[in-house]
């Protein structure tokens, strides 16, 4: 099983590689052994090492700009292909993450059906609509992503909204799709509530426990930062908002000229916390959490905050009620809908928030939980799914 097209493991930060940690992490059957490409800057880190029983191989990351994520996935695969070969590696599985590769797949994939083997997708979400990329890096991602999707042999959506685009805007190639979600940890943090890491970390940042709103997540425009600032300083909510991420400047004064977010005390950027822990336990104590994304499909830091958080405030888009259901709340990005949500959450009875917090946390034990999520992949690997 070769898998193709994350950062690789360990991982440290971001969706795909915590994906392949707690797939390679939580692996039971040994009929798979898995094959990781990991990417590095340097040719004196190119080499190779074992992490969580898998073989992991280190691959260059060509210093070429924008595009070296393309050639790094081209070269990987090529490192697959080539150890298959010398190998005699039978009906192996190459399983791509992301359709960055579309006009250059076909002939890879030609090369691994001739050496017996299959060619898997996952297809992220609607890379295409991310308001990061230029107009013409959008349509090449369109393209792409049509050339992953017309020579894959199978297309493992994380989302049934996701799986449900991919039959439609494609069914002229009639696609072979299936739909295993993303995975979440249900345990709790190993931090107590006095520990000093956490108590430290709170004082640092001006925040009581319970009595802060929380939002974590990459910062780019289509995660509707400045909605939720904007709602949030209409609203007449006396909690706080801390909002953990790492700050782009630009961005950020883009946010201030149109919010003028710094006159209002409640508004906290607090950095980024890569201490997993650390980053529960702010969850766990947060009064409330935003969720503001709106391209892409089972979004991880989703899957976290009702896992962890009791309240839970979603944007109105499929993805996120397809994962949450009843569990949560919801706005829209129509002017006062988040000031009025919020106003309405600050004053919810208890015994409500209880009701929504088992909710949530009953749908990621029972439906994404990484013990399901890895078991639903090995049945899928081994031809079973």
């Amino acid at each position: 099983m070769f898998i193709v097209g994350s950062k690789g493991i360990p991982a440290n930060y971001g969706g795909y590689e915590t994906f392949v940690e707690k797939l390679t992490e939580n692996q039971v059957s040994p009929d798979i052994k898995y094959h990781v490409a990991c990417a590095v800057d340097s040719l004196d880190e190119v080499g190779e090492f074992e992490h969580n029983g898998a073989h992991c191989f280190n691959v260059l990351r060509r210093p070429v700009g924008a595009a070296r994520a393309i050639f790094y996935d081209i070269d990987a695969l090529k490192w697959c292909i080539a150890y298959i070969e010398k190998n005699h590696v039978e009906h192996p599985i190459v399983y791509v993450l992301a359709c960055r590769i579309g006009p250059f797949f076909g002939k890879y994939v030609k090369k691994i059906h001739a050496l017996g083997g299959e060619v898997f997708v996952n297809p992220d979400g609607h890379e295409w609509k991310r308001a990061k990329w230029s107009a013409p890096v959008r349509k090449y991602w369109k393209v792409s992503e049509r050339g992953m999707v017309k020579r894959a042999d199978l297309m493992v959506c994380d989302s049934k909204n996701i799986e449900k685009y991919i039959r439609k805007e494609y069914a002229d190639l009639i696609p072979k799709t299936t739909f295993i979600a993303y995975g979440a940890d249900v345990k709790r943090s190993s931090l107590a509530d006095n520990d000093p890491k956490f108590t430290g970390w709170l004082t640092e940042k001006g925040l009581k426990p319970f009595d802060y709103y929380l939002v974590v997540g990459r910062f780019v425009p289509e995660n509707n930062y400045e909605t939720m600032i904007r709602e949030f300083m209409a609203s007449g909510s006396k909690r706080d908002f801390a909002l953990v991420t790492g700050v782009d400047e630009a961005f950020l004064a883009d946010l201030e000229q149109k919010t003028h977010f710094k006159g209002d005390p409640r508004i906290k950027f607090v950095g980024t916390v890569y201490d997993q822990e650390l980053l529960k336990k702010i969850r766990e104590q947060a009064y409330g959490y935003f969720h503001g994304h709106e391209v892409g499909g089972t979004n991880p830091s989703l899957l976290e905050a009702l896992a962890s958080t009791r309240l839970n405030l979603l944007l109105d888009v499929g993805f996120n009620r397809e994962v949450a259901e009843s569990s949560s709340l919801y706005w829209t990005k129509e002017s006062g809908d988040l000031a009025s949500l919020i106003e309405h959450a600050d004053v919810m009875g208890e015994n409500e928030i209880d009701v929504l917090d088992e909710a949530s946390a009953s749908v990621i034990r029972n439906r994404y939980s990484w013990r399901y999520i890895t078991d639903t992949y090995e049945d899928l690997f081994l031809g079973k799914k």
